[in-house]
């Protein structure tokens, strides 16, 4: 039986692990937030960068792709590769997946999301709720082993938008980098 695993973040356009088949779709009752730290990717544990995580949130659905896993190698290699890669992420939920935004039966069910919870008691990166502002400054100056913060956002931007997605939080947060990055470099030229 084959697996489904849902991509809201850096798996739309970075995989890291075979599959057969790949759906544009989004899930509903929850949104894309920057309120994940990330210690080991976009940033360091003395300068967390933020990465999306999903929110409860009533009416709201949240886009991304969905990866189909058959062989039981691939299985197995995915997972093994995604329990290291989404190691900050401390609940899996099984949620049903749409491609049809009048559709009242989803496409697929059971396709499986990594969520970083609220709760500081099991997830210790996470950083929570700040105005775009906040979170923008964070990302400018947030960088890992992974790569610079903003890298991150810019790519979940152009790749939510290469689907057809308007993320208002991202597209908000991109803007906001830009210019502060934008103000920055004239008040240094």
């Amino acid at each position: 039986m084959a697996i489904w695993v849902f991509g809201y973040g850096s798996l739309i356009w970075k995989t890291g692990f075979p599959f057969d088949d790949r759906v544009v779709g989004f899930i509903k009752g929850y949104r894309r937030v920057f309120y994940q730290g990330s210690t080991d990717h976009r940033g360091t544990p003395e300068y967390p960068g933020r990465t999306v995580t999903l929110e409860p949130a009533d009416g709201e659905v949240c886009w991304g792709v969905t990866y189909k896993i058959s062989k039981k190698e691939d299985k197995e290699a995915a997972l093994t590769y995604l329990e290291v890669r989404e190691k900050q992420y401390d609940q899996k939920a099984y949620l049903d997946f749409f491609t049809d935004p009048t559709a009242t039966t989803p496409a697929i069910t059971g396709v499986m999301v990594y969520i970083a919870s609220a709760d500081k008691k099991l997830n210790n990166n996470y950083l929570g709720p700040a105005s775009l502002e906040e979170i923008a400054k964070q990302i400018i100056h947030a960088e890992g082993p992974s790569g610079p913060n903003r890298e991150y956002l810019f790519q979940l931007e152009k790749a939510l938008h290469q689907l057809g997605c308007k993320d208002e939080h991202v597209m908000g947060l991109a803007k906001d980098v830009r210019r502060i990055l934008s103000e920055k470099e004239l008040t240094t030229s």
